[in-house]
C-alpha cells in the first residue's frame, strides 16, 4: 500500500474531500439567497450524498489506526481549516482575531485528544 493510501494519510485526504463538498452543501447557498428553500435544500442533499461516499470509507479505514475520537477530532480540525477557506475565498468574509483564539482554542483541545491519556 501506498503512504498515500494507507491508513494513517487516507482518511486525511478523504475527510478534506468530504468536508469540500459537505461545506458546499451546507453553505454554498448562502450566495444565492433568493432561490426557494425547498430547491437549495434538494441541491445541498444532493452534494451531501457525494460527501458521504468520503467520509464513510474515511472512517472506516482511519478506524485502523486512529481512536473514533481522534477521528472525530481530525474531522473537526478539518472542517475549520476548509470552512475558514470557503468563508474567506467563496462567500467573501473577514476572519477575525476572535475567529483565531477561538480556532486555537479548538487546535489545543485536539493537542490534548491526541496527546494520550495524561
Amino acid at each position: 500500500m501506498t503512504q498515500l493510501t494507507g491508513p494513517y494519510i487516507a482518511p486525511i485526504v478523504l475527510l478534506i474531500l468530504s468536508n469540500v463538498f459537505m461545506t458546499f452543501a451546507w453553505y454554498g447557498h448562502l450566495k444565492f439567497g433568493t432561490k426557494p428553500l425547498a430547491v437549495v435544500v434538494m441541491i445541498s442533499w444532493a452534494i451531501a450524498f457525494f460527501e458521504y461516499w468520503l467520509a464513510v470509507p474515511a472512517n472506516r479505514i482511519g478506524h485502523q489506526v486512529y481512536s473514533a475520537a481522534e477521528l472525530k477530532t481530525m474531522q473537526e480540525v478539518i472542517t475549520l481549516v476548509v470552512f475558514a477557506g470557503f468563508s474567506v475565498l467563496y462567500l467573501g468574509e473577514k476572519l477575525t482575531l476572535n475567529h483565531a483564539v477561538g480556532f486555537g482554542f479548538i487546535a489545543l483541545g485536539a493537542w490534548f485528544v491526541f496527546r494520550g491519556p495524561l
